[in-house]
Order: structure tokens, then sequence, then C-alpha cells
């Protein structure tokens, strides 16, 4: 069999491989007949899309209340799910009425980030299963809580690092543990988006369709700017550390979670060193415009460069990311990783876009196809309720991929140093400031509690 033939999958079919068991999924949950009930926290367009196709692709599943603190949204996903569903889900205000709901099988947390974790927690005591989108910590400490949380309630954690689920991955994983790459030397992550001077608008009074106490939850109070939240999009909390890890959080958070995957998913990194700044249009934004993040892993290191500031960067296109025939335009692909071996290196694309390795003279030695996998990671998440087994994201792995962006942010916000880092105690060995950071503060109500 020729190299360049190696592992060549057809992910046409939508299979999924429920990482530590070798259980193959089916595409779907066709025959079953264990009904599921879902609600949905946080009802902005990814989350609604996401849980709304959920129930689409698989059998016997339904949503029974859609909850968020923007009223706007909360009513227009109310009437998307009677659009597209044929009945109308119960709107609340406050999460804890889904968490008392005894019909609730499973939450969908699709808040911002700041909430991830809390809402999570809380589902998890009150004997609900999780779905919960990336990046699912604010900080470190909360991350290794969600994980015990999900222990000891015994629940099951989908967190929604979606390229876990597909199978272009897998094949990817199995080609570098094969051997065929040689040994890794270092890897090369990218998150090269386009971007503006971003300036915070005016405060102003909090309008009718909000309630901001609730919507800041853990974070501290502050007055109301619509460059914050906005009514009908998913507004500005990305550019504030209280509500997210910026950039490294969001597209970033994808590409580091897929390269930990497929290069075999080591452990936390000994050390990190950081640079950023609001370098390249000097806005005002609190994370920054752009990063570069170097993780020490011993015997190979690891970089990270996020920007908002590469307008010349493209993501997959669409067509490619559903083509699995097709690959991208490595050079200007703004969220790629470059894995170099000492045999050859491999471009590996992010929600799609497959993977390819390189030989002496740019031949192509081995490659497969890959396309965008929600589907196969919301099949994974309804079969992982049914038969109790650990998801594709499941949330241990997920918190190390997590902690890469923590890591970058807390090197960044204590001044570009370098920070030495303990894996086993999640601590900081040469700053205190770095630890203070990677524990976080709440807002009396919604602390996360030392014992889960």
């Amino acid at each position: 069999m020729l190299r360049r033939d190696f592992l060549k999958t057809s992910v046409a079919g939508t299979i999924g491989l429920t990482l530590g068991t070798n259980t193959l999924l089916s595409a779907s949950c066709v025959g079953a007949n264990d009904k599921i009930v879902l609600a949905l926290v946080g009802c902005g367009g990814r989350g609604l899309g996401c849980i709304i196709n959920c129930c689409k692709i698989n059998k016997n599943v339904e949503i029974k209340t859609v909850c968020d603190v923007n009223r706007t949204k909360l009513a227009k996903a109310v009437d998307s799910v009677e659009k597209e569903l044929g009945y109308r889900p119960t709107p609340v205000e406050n999460m804890k009425t889904i968490f008392d709901d005894k019909d609730v099988d499973a939450v969908w947390v699709a808040t911002p980030e700041h909430w991830h974790t809390l809402a999570a927690i809380w589902a998890c005591q009150a004997g609900k299963d999780v779905y919960v989108e990336k990046n699912p910590t604010i900080n470190i400490w909360e991350g290794r809580k969600l994980v015990e949380a999900t222990a000891k309630y015994k629940r099951i954690v989908q967190v929604g690092f979606q390229n876990r689920s597909a199978s272009y991955a897998f094949s990817a994983r199995d080609y570098i543990k094969s051997g065929k790459l040689g040994k890794i030397v270092t890897v090369k992550c990218y998150n090269m988006l386009g971007g503006s001077k971003w300036e915070e608008a005016p405060e102003t009074p909090v309008p009718a369709w909000l309630d901001w106490d609730k919507w800041l939850g853990p974070a501290p109070m502050r007055p109301f700017s619509p460059s914050i939240v906005e009514e009908n999009s998913r507004g500005g909390w990305l550019s504030y550390w209280a509500y997210s890890g910026g950039k490294l959080a969001d597209d970033a958070s994808h590409v580091m979670d897929l390269c930990r995957l497929v290069i075999g998913d080591p452990g936390h990194p000994k050390s990190v060193y950081g640079w950023g700044g609001n370098n390249a249009f000097g806005g005002s934004c609190e994370t920054p415009e752009f990063q570069t993040v170097v993780y020490d892993f011993d015997d190979f290191s690891l970089t990270c460069d996020s920007a908002s500031a590469t307008n010349y960067m493209y993501k997959t296109p669409g067509d490619i990311r559903n083509d699995i025939t097709r690959f991208p335009n490595w050079r200007n692909n703004s969220t790629r990783t470059e894995i170099y071996g000492t045999e050859g290196l491999m471009y590996l694309g992010r929600h799609g876009g497959g993977w390819q390795v390189l030989g002496p003279d740019n031949e192509i030695v081995a490659q497969d196809g890959g396309v965008f996998p929600d589907n196969e990671h919301q099949t994974n998440f309804i079969q992982s309720l049914r038969n109790r087994k650990k998801p594709n994201g499941d949330v241990e792995e997920c918190h190390r991929s997590a902690t890469l962006v923590h890591l970058g942010n807390i090197a960044y916000r204590t001044g570009n140093k370098q920070l030495i880092f303990d894996p086993a105690t999640e601590k900081f060995l040469n700053s205190e400031q770095a630890n203070i950071l990677a524990r976080g503060a709440y807002r009396k109500e919604y602390e996360i509690p030392e014992k889960v």
C-alpha cells in the first residue's frame, strides 16, 4: 500500500470513535426507544443551532426548556425550535429552574465562557449530564473542579471540542503513532484571524431586554456597556478577561486541542513563555490583539501564534470543510497546525480540511480528507448518554487543552514572562501572581466551592 493512501477513510458516513473504549458508534441513534430530554442554557446562534441539529440527527431526543437572560434571544429561541422541530419549548430566565426539573436528562451550556464551569458543575450536582461549549473554563483551578464534579456525580460531560470526534483526527494520530512521521521535534499551531481597532462604547443604562446581574454571574459587578453584550448578536465579551480568554480561548483552543489529540494527548507542559499586546491597531481591549506562546513539553516544543490582526489569512472555506477530496491552501490557512517530525511535515486542518504529510521536494506522501465533525460530536454525546461510556470530548483531556489557553494568557498577563509549571499540582513554581490568576475569583452567590 502506498504511503499516500495511508488510512484514507471516508467520513461521508459520519462514524465516530469513542476514545478509550474502541467502540464504533453509528451516525445516529436509529432504533433507540429511550427518550432523552435536553435543555439549553445560552440561546446564542451557536448553542441554539447545535442543540436543534442534535435533535434532528439523533432519534428520540427533544428540547424541553430554553434559558437565557437576554429576553430577545430567549423569545427567538422558542420560535426557532418550533420552526425547526415542530413544538415550543418552555422559556425560562433562571437556569436553576432547569436543574430542578426531574424531566431534564442533560443540559447544553452555551453561555459566554465565564459561566461555563459554574453552570456545568450546578448541572452535575443536580444529576444532569452536560454538553459544555469551549473553552470549558476561564481559569485552571475551576477546570480541576469540573473534572472532580464529573467524577463525583458520575456524569457524562462532553466538551465542545468537536475535532475530538473527527475521523481524520484519529487517522492523523494513527499515522504519527505508526512512526512514519519520525520523532516529533516541534509543533506550531496558528490562529491568525482578521480584526480591527477595538474601543469600548460608553456606559449606558441596562436595557430592558437584559438581566445584567445574572449575565455577569460569577464576574465582578460593573456598569453596562453595549460593547460587552448585544441584543441580537454575540457582543464583545471576548475582549475582557472577566468573561473570556480572548482569541486564544475562542478559535485557538480548537487548534491546540486537536493538536494534542493527534500527537497522543501529552500531559501539561513544564513551562510556558508568553508574549503579546495591542501592537497592531492599538485598541483598548484587555485581551491582546496578538499573542505568541511557547510551551515546553520536555522533548519537543509547541508554539501558538494567535492574532486578530491578519486580514489576509483565511479559515478553511466551507466548501472544503465539507469535501473529503479537497485540502486547504496551507500557506495562508489561518487555523492550521504544522507537526514537524524527523521524517516529514504534517499539515493539519481544524474543523475539516484533513491532513497532508510532505516529504522531500514537497512530495505528498500521505493524506486523509476530513469534514467539519459537528454531527459526529453531537451523535457521540447522545450515544454516551445512553451507554454511559466516556464521550470523545471527555472533560479530563479537554481540561488539559483548556489549560494551554490559561497558561498562555497568564504568561502574558504577568508581564510576558516564562513561568515554570508543576503538572502534578497545577501550580506555578516561580510566580504567586500567576497562581492568583490561575485560581480566579467569584462574586458572592456565584462561587465554585473548594469541595464540589
